[in-house]
């Protein structure tokens, strides 16, 4: 899935309201981390840089991927 700044903004405001929030407070609230997240997002798009040596193969399906990666940390 796409990096999306809407859907996480949406995801953190509601993680952090209250239950009793009024339909106004949430929507306040997911406006607010809304743009909070786009901006990280943005940031994220706009400056993450890919170490050299990292090369991606799949086979299969796009339903039924599996494949390695060269990245450290990654899942093989």
């Amino acid at each position: 899935m796409a990096m999306n700044g809407d859907t996480l903004g949406i995801a953190i405001a509601d993680a952090v309201l209250d239950s009793g929030a009024t339909a106004e407070a949430k929507v306040q609230c997911q406006d607010f981390w809304k743009k909070v997240a786009n901006e990280i997002v943005s940031h994220i798009q706009s400056n993450a840089e890919v170490p050299a040596g990292i090369s991606v193969s799949t086979t299969g399906s796009a339903a039924a991927q599996t494949g390695s990666t060269t990245a450290p940390g990654s899942v093989v």
